[in-house]
């Protein structure tokens, strides 16, 4: 019985061991290579722990459907598996149409294919292929992808032209609101009852003018009783009296108040402060996008204030004292943007 696969199988096998998370069939495919490699089936039996009988079977399998029956996670009672090409066109189809359930692609096999699957051999399938079960990002549908790459071009040039005492911010405003905002957690299973969590009945916000530097991710962030010209220019003005020389570049969008006539007269006296506009519906080009996210992952999700006092001064503790994030900031705020794509946006 040695020597009874052919190099192409063994490849294949070689592969499926190496990528498949499941214990047994894992133990089926060294099996079969085993006894390719000459070993004999007592001592196949008794090294991978299994009786002679199930590894008579797992022959079986094997030398009646190949491959395929051997991984049962592909073969379903005898109904022929999908090929490599009929693979390649799911894979396709599912990365251009996404499917919330497995058993919706379990429905397309069947009726694209005339092959059955179960809901767990579909799972594994994918998996197989590459597909992982997560939500898709949002972007904005008119984002320009050639005005994005020009910024950044741009971007990258001002940061080479830089001198040292020179510093470089993204701007934004935020407008959290003081309500418990629910977000998925692990929570123990076996409860009578979904976990719940008190929500204030008030539903006051906060108007937060902020700005993140680039280089040392320090925030400087002001609550305003609204953001509009005059709050940008009170967060222009903090940053020109936290850095007393060199030029301050500000990174912003196109909100109407920072083209404000008022903003446009105080920039031409404060010669210092450069503006840098992003190009329209760009929020994946403004880093203090990042800070503002992470910011309700660890203050606002799944928590509860009592008063919109100790919701304020939470929040603003939180910008105040970034250090305890600092080696995950690090990561997060690393300018590694990237363009929206100008093809494989579902609509």
């Amino acid at each position: 019985m040695p020597g009874f696969l052919t190099d192409e199988q063994v490849a294949v096998l070689r592969v499926a061991h190496r990528t498949t998370k499941d214990k047994r069939l894992a133990d089926r495919v060294k099996a079969i290579l085993s006894l390719n490699a000459g070993y004999r089936h007592e001592d196949v039996s008794r090294i991978l722990l299994l009786d002679e009988v199930t590894l008579r079977r797992y022959v079986k399998q094997f030398q009646e459907h190949g491959i395929d029956g051997l991984l049962e996670c592909r073969y379903t009672g005898g109904v022929s598996a999908l090929t490599v090409v009929q693979e390649q066109q799911l894979k396709r189809f599912l990365d251009t149409n996404t499917q919330r359930t497995a058993q919706a692609i379990q429905e397309h096999i069947a009726f694209r294919y005339d092959i059955r699957y179960s809901v767990i051999g579909v799972t594994k399938l994918l998996h197989r292929l590459g597909f992982t079960y997560k939500k898709p990002k949002i972007v904005p549908g008119k984002a320009d992808p050639k005005k994005q790459e020009r910024f950044l071009a741009r971007y990258r040039k001002l940061q080479a032209s830089m001198h040292p005492e020179d510093h470089l911010y993204f701007v934004d405003a935020t407008h959290p609101q003081h309500t418990t905002q629910p977000a998925y957690g692990w929570i123990l299973k076996g409860k009578t009852h979904d976990k719940l969590i008190k929500t204030p009945s008030g539903r006051e916000r906060l108007n937060l003018c902020g700005a993140l530097n680039g280089k040392t991710h320090h925030a400087v962030v002001l609550s305003e009783e609204t953001v509009n010209a005059e709050s940008i220019i009170r967060l222009g003005n903090t940053l020109l009296k936290k850095h007393k020389t060199g030029k301050i570049y500000v990174i912003l969008d196109n909100a109407k108040y920072h083209h404000a006539n008022l903003v446009t007269a105080w920039r031409q006296t404060h010669g210092r402060i450069k503006f840098l506009f992003l190009p329209s519906y760009s929020p994946n080009l403004n880093l203090i996008e990042r800070l503002w996210r992470f910011f309700h992952q660890r203050v606002t999700w799944n928590r509860y204030f009592e008063s919109f006092e100790a919701f304020k001064r939470e929040s603003l503790g939180f910008f105040q004292n970034l250090k305890p994030y600092e080696r995950e900031l690090a990561t997060l705020l690393a300018d590694n943007f990237q363009v929206v794509p100008s093809q494989k946006l579902q609509t």
